[in-house]
């Protein structure tokens, strides 16, 4: 159990700008993280391991991408005690993102709201910090055993200054060169904050970049004498046609998983609260009806056995348990770990545990 409670930390965090108390966590995160100080937020992982697209997860609680986009602290999120995390989202080349400022706390509704645009470091820099983090060093000794490593996802995007037109150039290039170093990899579709990506999960635009993504991954199999993992992650704002073509799409082009989903467009739960009608991505509580609805929706479409990777609005054990009985397998967090703290990690783990043996 983590030394300080987080209800201490929180309201210092919420009075600071929301960007600004995110830069600051991030920092002391990787500042502290391989140092004894890590105990003042490690908590024991719970051990409830599933079995997922040829992957054993330690247990069925992870890290959304966007918390941290430059893999600066993997070592102190894997101290937390996630089965699994996700950095990123990376681009080839470093970009500032959006103008600021770009995040906004909903609290009456315990949301954010942010329009980031994929800022990042650049995809050499993000390597460099993945293959200097513990965690990568324990996948490529083989005396750790599986079941006892945290996984890591790498999620990938494309630069704002390229063109939809070619966005799969983008992608192929992140794919190329996070390959080694991932235990999965996240083609990320579906951030509404960068133009024109959501293009990416029409029928044509889909299929385009699926064909040349299976291409591509084959070679690197081939290659590198292993297979790894590809997800897709997709909005919440389909409608039933769209999930049933995109679903077809993953089938066909033998993709791995799915995540649903990121974060929505929609202001119907949110009217008339403080910076409601700030533009970008609305995550949080007000998601997570509809996040369970895609799922639902997805696990019908794609049958019992597809991996789905749940996320959008869990802020309780609940909450992540809505989302395994609407068919997801195991399930991310973002928001909710910024307005609960790391014990919603254990907490949410250990009750998935449970259920799971009941």
């Amino acid at each position: 159990m983590s030394l300080i409670p987080y209800e201490m930390a929180r309201p210092f965090l919420f009075g600071l700008d929301p960007e600004n108390a995110h830069d600051l966590t991030i920092t002391a995160l990787a500042n502290s993280q391989r140092t004894p100080l890590s105990c003042l937020y490690s908590n024991l992982r719970i051990k409830d391991s599933v079995k997922l697209a040829g992957l054993i997860f330690p247990n069925r609680v992870g890290l959304a991408a966007g918390l941290d986009k430059n893999a600066k602290c993997i070592d102190a999120l894997n101290s937390i005690g996630f089965g699994f995390v996700e950095v990123g989202t990376v681009t080839p080349l470093a970009q500032k993102g959006n103008p600021k400022p770009r995040m906004f706390r909903l609290e009456k509704a315990n949301a954010l709201i942010n329009r980031l645009g994929f800022n990042n470091d650049g995809l050499d820099a993000f390597i460099k910090n993945v293959k200097e983090s513990n965690l990568y060093q324990q996948k490529i000794n083989p005396s750790i055993h599986r079941e006892e490593r945290m996984l890591l996802g790498l999620n990938i995007g494309k630069n704002s200054i390229t063109p939809i037109e070619n966005a799969t150039d983008d992608y192929i290039t992140c794919l190329k060169g996070v390959y080694p170093y991932a235990d999965y990899i996240t083609l990320n579709i579906s951030s509404p904050n960068t133009p024109n990506l959501r293009d990416l999960q029409t029928d044509n635009g889909l299929d385009n970049l699926l064909r040349i993504v299976s291409i591509q991954r084959e070679e690197l199999a081939q290659s590198h004498g292993y297979q790894t993992p590809i997800f897709v992650k997709i909005a919440p704002d389909l409608n039933k046609e769209q999930v049933k073509v995109i679903a077809i799409a993953l089938q066909n082009h033998k993709m791995d998983g799915v995540i649903a989903t990121n974060t929505t467009l929609s202001r119907d739960k949110v009217i008339g609260l403080p910076y409601s009608q700030e533009i970008g991505g609305l995550s949080g509580t007000p998601v997570l009806h509809m996040s369970n609805e895609i799922i639902r929706q997805f696990r019908q479409a794609l049958g019992a056995t597809f991996p789905i990777i749940g996320v959008g609005g869990i802020l309780s054990p609940d909450d992540a348990l809505s989302k395994i009985q609407a068919g997801a397998d195991v399930v991310q967090i973002y928001t909710g770990l910024i307005y609960k703290g790391p014990e919603l990690v254990t907490h949410t783990a250990q009750r998935l545990k449970d259920t799971n043996k009941s």
